[in-house]
C-alpha cells in the first residue's frame, strides 16, 4: 500500500494542512495515475481506521494494470464506534470478551464506551455520567426515563442557526422522531427492533427492554450526530482538497470510495468540489448509512422537494456507484427507525421505503439509474446500485454485515467504476 498518504479533518471540517501539503507535493512526483482516496465510517480510533485501510486496498495493487501507478488516501474524521459492534475478521466485541455487562442485566454504559462518548462530546462529560447512572439503575419510574431521554438529546443537539445543521438531512428539513418524541414510545420501538434484530431476547422483563431501547437511543442519537458531521466534513474539507488536488496534479485520477458515514462524507464532498473540477472519475459508496433519496431530484412522497445531494453524480467524470446488501442490519433495521422525520402523521407502515439506507437497497428515484449484480459491468457514466449481498453477508447483531467491506469482489468494483486498467 505505497505510496500512501493520510488526510485528518476535525469535526469542523478543517483538514491538517501539513498531511494536506505532503500529499499535493507528493503525488506528481510518485507518478500516481489512479489515487484511490477511502474515508471510514464509525470507527473507535485512527488505528481501526488505518486497519480498515489496508485490509481493503491489500488486493488494489494486484489488481492494476502495467500502466497503472496507484496511489492510496485514508482519510481520518472523529467518528464513533461502540465498542459492542463486532467487525467481522478484525476485534472481538466486548461480549466475546468478558468485558461487557453480566448476563441478565441488560446493557450499561460501560467505560470503553463512556470514555469513547467523552472525547467525541468533550463538553458533556457530567451529563454521560449521568446517562450511565440512569441506565444501570433501570428505574420503573417514568420520569427517570423522561430524564435519561432528555440528556441524550442535549447530547448531540447543536444551536438551530449553526452551520452544522444544514448537513444533517439527506431529504427534509427537521430532527428525527427519536429527538423529538414521547421518550418512552421512542425507547419501546428501539427496543422492540433490538429483538428484531436478534439482539436482545424476546421475553425480558417489560423494564429491561424499555432500558435496552434506552441504550439504543444513546447509539443511534450519536450516530445521528456522527452522520451530520461526516456532511461538514466532506463538504467543507475533503471537497476543497479534491479543488486543490486537481490544481496541482491535474492529471491524477481521482477514485473517492466511502463506507457508511464515510459514503455520506465522499458524497457531500462532490457538492464541495470547486465547479469547474473534472478529476474525480468515479464515487464508490460502500453500504453507505444515508438515505437512498438523497440524489433525487424529486421525492416520491413530496415531488416539490429532492434529496440534498441531487445533481451531484454530475460532478463526477464517471459513475456513482452505490454497493448495497440486504444482510446489513444496521441499515435495514435499525436506521429508518432512527430516520423517521418528527410530526410526520404516517405509521410504521411502509417504513423502510421512505426512510430507507442506499446502503441497504440501493439508490432510488433517480432518472436513468441502473441496477446490476456484482461482477456485472458497471455504466460509464450516472448512478448505479450494485447488490452485494453474495459477499457483504457475515456479521452479528445489532449491525449485521454493515461493516464487512474487505472483500476483493468490491475493490473490483472500484476498478470497473473507475476504468482502472486491470492486470
Amino acid at each position: 500500500m505505497e505510496p500512501y498518504w493520510e488526510l485528518t479533518f476535525d469535526a469542523d471540517g478543517d483538514v491538517d494542512t501539513t498531511q494536506r501539503d505532503h500529499l499535493l507535493a507528493e503525488v506528481a512526483a510518485e507518478r500516481v495515475t489512479d489515487l484511490l482516496v477511502l474515508a471510514h465510517g464509525w470507527n473507535n480510533d485512527q488505528d481501526m481506521a488505518t486497519d480498515l485501510y489496508r485490509r481493503f486496498y491489500a488486493p488494489c495493487q494486484g489488481l492494476a494494470g502495467p500502466r497503472v501507478r496507484l496511489g492510496y488516501v485514508g482519510v481520518l474524521w472523529p467518528a464513533i464506534r461502540f465498542p459492542d459492534e463486532r467487525i467481522p475478521d478484525f476485534e472481538p466485541s466486548l461480549t466475546d470478551t468478558g468485558a461487557g455487562p453480566p448476563p441478565g442485566l441488560g446493557p450499561l454504559l460501560d467505560e470503553p464506551t463512556r470514555l469513547l462518548l467523552t472525547h467525541t462530546f468533550p463538553e458533556h462529560e457530567e451529563q454521560l455520567r449521568r446517562i450511565g447512572a440512569l441506565l444501570e439503575e433501570r428505574s420503573e419510574v417514568p420520569s427517570r426515563l423522561y430524564e435519561y431521554g432528555r440528556l441524550v438529546r442535549d447530547l448531540v443537539a447543536v444551536h438551530q442557526n449553526s452551520a452544522a445543521q444544514r448537513f444533517a438531512n439527506d431529504t427534509w428539513a427537521g430532527e428525527p422522531a427519536m429527538l423529538t418524541d414521547d421518550a418512552v414510545e421512542v425507547c419501546q420501538v428501539f427496543a422492540a427492533a433490538m429483538e428484531e434484530t436478534g439482539q436482545q431476547e424476546l421475553f425480558g422483563s417489560l423494564r429491561k427492554r424499555l432500558w435496552n431501547g434506552a441504550h439504543e437511543l444513546l447509539r443511534q442519537a450519536s450516530y445521528y450526530a456522527m452522520k451530520r458531521r461526516a456532511g461538514s466534513v466532506g463538504q467543507l474539507g475533503l471537497g476543497p482538497a479534491i479543488g486543490l488536488l486537481a490544481r496541482e496534479a491535474p492529471d491524477v485520477r481521482v477514485h473517492l470510495i466511502g463506507h457508511s458515514f464515510g459514503a455520506r462524507l465522499v458524497s457531500y464532498a462532490l457538492r464541495g468540489m470547486p465547479a469547474p473540477v473534472r478529476s474525480v472519475k468515479s464515487t464508490t459508496l460502500l453500504q453507505g448509512a444515508f438515505s437512498h433519496y438523497a440524489f433525487s431530484k424529486r421525492l416520491p412522497h413530496a415531488p416539490s422537494r429532492g434529496g440534498a445531494l441531487a445533481g451531484v453524480q454530475r460532478r463526477i467524470d464517471g459513475p456513482l456507484v452505490s454497493c448495497y446488501s440486504r444482510h446489513d442490519d444496521a441499515l435495514g433495521k435499525i436506521y429508518p427507525l432512527a430516520s423517521k422525520i418528527a410530526g410526520d402523521s404516517s405509521t410504521f407502515l411502509g417504513l423502510w421505503e421512505r426512510w430507507g439506507a442506499i446502503g441497504y437497497d440501493g439508490i432510488r428515484a433517480v432518472d436513468g439509474a441502473k441496477r446490476v449484480k456484482l461482477g456485472r459491468a458497471i455504466p460509464a457514466k450516472g448512478c448505479v446500485s450494485v447488490d452485494a449481498s453474495s459477499v457483504v453477508r457475515r456479521g452479528g447483531p445489532p449491525s449485521g454485515a454493515h461493516s464487512d467491506i474487505c472483500h476483493e469482489e468490491l475493490a473490483r468494483v472500484v476498478f470497473a467504476a473507475g476504468r482502472i486498467a486491470r492486470a
